[in-house]
């Protein structure tokens, strides 16, 4: 099993360059960076909770996983998530081949159809589309990302011929990891994804990692082909080896955006358990 660490880089955490290391040093294989543009003020969505500060404040991960990735030789750089709904299709397919070709092949691209209406507005989103925007986006991504001469008409992302490089290092492309909860994001993922990415909190994976792989065969999937990352996982080693033991290929912990001295020890006691869990 892998292990991975997500955070929301800003400009009062510990830096991207410095977790990384502290990473790499003890054992993990990969790091999750978040994404959210902005927070609109005022919101309807989720209005009667409090959102952290990190939300408002976090860097933009194409820039934090750059610096993680010239700072390492092996950790594996992820958006955990990336907002492809916000975005210029064209663009990100050229950040993601880009940070691919800057890493050396190490990058994830976890994607998601995102929460927040007004946010996801502010950037001319259609709220209820969203989902069929990311399915196109990627589906065009993988176009560009694969052809000399891409092109792709959908019903919301459309361009003609065009010539873009580089290409990723990766082939065919980075691996397209669905973040969300069962049933939704795991039939994404199945649809036209490479994993997927569910958080330890949404649902029992007792039951929804069987009931995943039973999906993908329905699917003509192979699961294997289709790894499974949880996400927010716990401080609980007992925990962890039942994920391991029920077939999840990677653990990711959630970490707060603190300083390098407050988040080292917890590094400290999952570098405990990346010994144990591999052992």
């Amino acid at each position: 099993m892998e292990f991975g660490a997500s955070i929301f880089f800003t400009d009062y955490s510990i830096t991207p360059a410095e977790l990384a290391v502290a990473m790499e040093e003890r054992g993990f294989d990969s790091v999750w960076a978040a994404e959210h543009s902005h927070i609109p003020v005022p919101r309807r969505t989720r209005a009667d909770s409090e959102l952290g500060k990190r939300y408002y404040d976090v860097m933009d991960p194409f820039v934090t996983l750059t610096a993680a990735a010239c700072a390492t030789k092996q950790l594996k750089l992820a958006t955990g998530i990336c907002l492809v709904i916000q975005r210029d299709t064209i663009q990100t397919a050229k950040l993601v081949a880009s940070l691919d070709q800057v890493s050396g092949g190490r990058f994830l691209f976890g994607i998601g159809g995102g929460w927040n209406q007004e946010e996801i507005e502010n950037h001319g989103t259609v709220f209820g589309t969203r989902m069929k925007k990311m399915r196109e986006q990627i589906e065009a991504m993988k176009a560009i990302w694969t052809e000399t001469k891409p092109e792709y008409h959908g019903e919301l992302v459309e361009f003609d011929t065009l010539m873009t490089w580089p290409k990723p290092v990766q082939k065919p492309h980075p691996p397209v990891i669905l973040g969300g909860a069962f049933p939704w994001a795991a039939r994404r993922a199945i649809r036209y994804g490479n994993g997927w990415y569910p958080n330890a909190a949404s649902g029992n994976p007792e039951e929804y990692l069987p009931a995943f792989r039973k999906m993908a065969q329905e699917a003509g999937r192979d699961p294997a082909s289709l790894p499974v990352t949880i996400g927010g996982a716990p401080d609980d080693l007992d925990k962890l080896k039942r994920f391991r033991d029920l077939g999840a290929m990677r653990v990711s912990v959630s970490l707060m955006s603190e300083t390098r001295d407050e988040i080292l020890p917890r590094l400290d006691k999952w570098a405990g358990y990346i010994r144990e869990l591999r052992n």
